[in-house]
């Protein structure tokens, strides 16, 4: 009998997210290795994307598909209608990122929320409200 062994599991990124102003709605997740994807993971077919209830976003696993660099980003979509709501370009619903960059104009770089996944890990990601 010939024993192979078993290829080890994808790694699992914690999420934890702080700062909700409510838990009305879903919090969208992506997760994405490609940064001409980031932050919107919609052009990346191999990203990671899910909704989290916002009642139970404080603590949620992303299965990443493999090792790599990954960014995050997260959205407080509050009236569960699957996309970031805006008023006059800025966004009337809250947003975060892996890493927890200063968000100035625009969304942060790639390379500014991105981190490395080797194994397991956790990230803790801060929600802000810009109206």
């Amino acid at each position: 009998m010939l024993l192979t062994a078993a290829a080890p599991p994808p790694p699992t990124v914690e999420v934890s997210v702080t700062g909700l102003r409510s838990e009305k709605g879903q919090v969208l997740v992506c997760l994405t290795t490609n940064r001409k994807a980031f932050p919107d993971c919609s052009k990346d077919a191999n990203s990671v994307r899910m909704a989290v209830k916002a009642a139970d976003a404080e603590n949620f696993a992303v299965h990443a598909p493999a090792a790599g660099t990954y960014a995050i980003a997260v959205v407080h979509d509050e009236n569960s209608n699957n996309k970031l709501d805006t008023a006059i370009f800025l966004p009337k619903e809250g947003f975060g990122f892996s890493r927890n960059p200063t968000i100035t104009v625009g969304p942060p770089s790639f390379k500014s929320a991105s981190f490395a996944v080797a194994g397991d890990m956790h990230q803790s990601i801060r929600m802000k409200y810009m109206l």
